[in-house]
């Protein structure tokens, strides 16, 4: 008995977990510091097979006895293999260059692991959430009668969103199936979530319809006006609208205020894709761009992306409170049964059943910088991203096919698409920055994404100075 007393006291030791955090605090910050000093490379592509050498990790699985030491070796190697989200260069991905707060919400969730789709589960995680969920509402205009959820990422908040939009034009279909006339309305420029999501709700990828959309990929009103007559005649039922708020390749806002007035007067659910946009509805300033998002039924927000929050967090929101109950239609008896809570289970509302305590990541953020803090910190992004495109549009032999709407910058240097992909690859290998490209009507072109604090317009000359020297 006394062996087995030891053995769990030794199960969990603070005196250990506390040598481990003070370690990795260490490292961490020496990691901070040289990527803001961009003194290391923004990213190293080593074959994947030689970043920890042959069998280390399997040894590490097989024998255990890490120890805060050994621990902080182990770290050093893992953070010099890792992509620096916080280096100057780093401009490829929509993926929030984490502040602070929210890496103390990774640590508190780490530590006590309340997953609370279930309020038994974690009734403060829950509470938590309700009060961003709230404030979400509250920036769309639906506080008063809105709800949501938080769910692991954009792309799950879309199935969702979609999962509720098919209820309400097909309820009989969680039990009987889909009868091949369901299909969803959008862009191509639309999140590749989107297809995904029509494969996953048995409609097909083949029932996303393409509506018509602008030289810049930006969707036509009266384009869509003409595919909703068209599926009447077809006897389609549409299923959905999906609209971008941004667009993800090119940052670019669908006409939300005339899609939505469309929608409504046409009985067609409006879903707005607003993963990377929505967090311009926290500054006065840049909100405009998702001028008319209330009259959607539903909308996407990460907070992973301009609310400076680490992955994976998002809220998917909706109009109507009824709408998200709709979506799922499900039945266990060990956690169903007719009784009174004092909170409220979300497990009826989520794909996922084991759901982290999300809101505490948003809220830590929010309460630390307040909402002026984060419109301050979007604003600039944005900002940076116009005077951006100033500077590649005053050098000779650089294009951009438009003025950035967010911060989301598409550019060329002169050449065919080839050499677009030879310039990023080159960029990549040197390690100095880190840039993504995209289509747009049908060309290729380099890509930005302003997200990082300590991105400047001399990080952006020294690059286009790099783009010249390797092109």
């Amino acid at each position: 008995m006394r062996a087995l007393r030891q053995m769990r006291a030794r199960d969990w030791s603070f005196t250990d977990f506390e040598k481990a955090v003070v370690e990795a605090l260490r490292v961490l910050e020496t990691y901070v510091e040289q990527s803001r000093a961009g003194v290391e490379p923004v990213v190293r592509l080593t074959p994947v097979a030689e970043i920890f050498g042959e069998k280390v990790l399997q040894d590490w699985i097989a024998n255990g006895s890490m120890d805060a030491s050994s621990f902080a070796a182990f770290l050093e190697n893992y953070l010099h293999h890792s992509t620096r989200m916080f280096h100057p260069g780093y401009m490829a991905h929509q993926v929030a260059v984490p502040d602070f707060p929210t890496a103390l919400g990774d640590l508190v969730h780490g530590t006590i692991h309340n997953p609370m789709a279930i309020y038994e589960m974690g009734p403060s995680a829950a509470a938590v959430e309700f009060a961003v969920l709230w404030w979400m509402l509250k920036k769309i205009g639906w506080e008063q009668s809105g709800s949501g959820v938080l769910t692991h990422g954009g792309s799950l908040a879309n199935l969702t969103a979609l999962l509720a939009a098919r209820a309400a034009v097909a309820p009989d279909v969680w039990e009987n199936g889909v009868d091949g006339q369901l299909v969803i309305l959008a862009p191509p420029s639309s999140h590749y979530s989107v297809r995904r999501a029509a494969s996953i709700l048995g409609l097909g990828a083949k029932a996303v319809l393409p509506v018509e959309v602008d030289r810049n990929e930006v969707i036509v009103p009266s384009g869509v006006a003409t595919a909703i007559e068209k599926c009447g005649e077809e006897g389609k039922k549409i299923v959905a609208l999906v609209a971008n708020a941004c667009a993800t390749g090119t940052g670019l806002h669908d006409p939300l205020d005339e899609l939505g007035r469309l929608c409504r007067e046409k009985d067609v659910w409006l879903h707005v894709d607003g993963a990377h946009g929505a967090s311009a509805l926290v500054s006065e300033k840049e909100k405009h761009l998702l001028r008319g998002v209330e009259r959607a039924n539903s909308l996407t927000w990460d907070a992973h992306k301009m609310l400076r929050t680490s992955g994976l967090c998002t809220g998917v929101l909706f109009r109507d409170p009824h709408s998200l109950d709709k979506a799922f239609q499900q039945d266990a008896s060990y956690i169903f049964y007719e009784h009174e809570t004092p909170g409220v289970d979300l497990i009826h509302r989520t794909v996922e059943c084991t759901k982290a305590g999300l809101g505490l990541k948003v809220f830590l953020n929010l309460a630390w910088r307040g909402e002026t803090g984060i419109a301050r910190y979007v604003e600039q992004e944005y900002e940076l991203a116009r005077r951006i495109y100033r500077i590649i549009q005053s050098r000779d032999r650089f294009s951009c096919p438009y003025e950035p709407e967010s911060n989301i910058v598409c550019f060329r240097f002169e050449g065919d698409d080839a050499l677009q992909v030879k310039i990023r690859e080159q960029l990549l290998a040197e390690g100095q920055f880190h840039i993504s490209s995209t289509e747009v009507g049908g060309r290729r072109y380099l890509r930005l994404t302003i997200i990082n604090p300590q991105t400047t317009e001399e990080t952006i000359e020294q690059m286009l100075d790099a783009i010249e020297r390797v092109a």
